[in-house]
């Protein structure tokens, strides 16, 4: 009686303990996952691999979420989550209307340098985690826009369609995430968002530029521009 009453009284003491061990451990083993994850993707790592390679047990691992799935959830929510509040950081940070948009796309490419092309296209492939992925380019779509429209009030932009602008960034995000832009270009993701910020830049600038097209003036008898003297 005397034993069982001793087990009983000993076994919340080391849970209580454990919870607070498992507090402090529990973002270290959640940024380790993370790493795995995002470096290899979540289709071909097992539970078992991530617990050895984690130096913990199952049970452990379970603890941070109850199944795989929910632990690839979060891993992902978390990804975006940081990524987002860096980027806001940073474009806070900057005073100028202009240039807001390209440090925007700056953060996005360094961000998408923490993921491989295995981690998009597990995500992309898994309705859970391809929602968190629209949800987040809908989300960075909606944010260019704002941007173009403080330009816009700023004076520093050109009032036009902002909508579509914005689409063309999250298209290109997509595109680049995929590896398809990059394959195509040669770029690496942080070159192709640099060249994504000038392109936009320069269409969007409320000063006319040496882009304008010539005037009817301008033009030979022959309905071509002059050649350049």
């Amino acid at each position: 009686m005397t034993a069982q009453t001793d087990s009983r009284d000993r076994r919340p003491r080391r849970t209580a303990r454990r919870r607070v061990v498992d507090t402090g451990r529990r973002e270290q083993l959640l940024r380790q996952a993370e790493e795995i994850i995002l470096a290899e993707g979540f289709t071909a790592v097992t539970v078992d691999e991530l617990a050895q390679r984690l130096g913990c047990s199952k049970a452990t691992l379970y603890s941070l979420a109850s199944t795989k799935e929910q632990l690839v959830l979060a891993v992902t929510r978390a990804f975006f989550r940081e990524a987002t509040a860096e980027i806001e950081q940073a474009v806070q940070a900057e005073p100028d209307p202009r240039q807001r948009i390209r440090v925007y796309l700056a953060g996005v490419g360094t961000a998408m340098r923490r993921h491989s092309h295995a981690f998009y296209d597990d995500m992309v492939g898994y309705e859970p985690t391809a929602q968190i992925y629209r949800k987040n380019s809908a989300a960075a779509a909606h944010r260019v826009h704002e941007l173009i429209e403080e330009g816009v009030q700023a004076g520093v932009f050109r009032a036009l369609n902002g909508h579509f602008a914005a689409q063309v960034v999250a298209v290109t995000i997509d595109a680049v995430q995929s590896g398809v832009l990059l394959e195509r270009t040669g770029l690496t993701a942080g070159d192709a968002f640099s060249e994504l910020g000038d392109l936009l830049l320069d269409g969007l600038s409320s000063t006319q530029g040496a882009f304008a097209p010539p005037s009817t003036a301008d033009r030979s008898p022959s309905g071509q521009a002059p050649a350049p003297g």
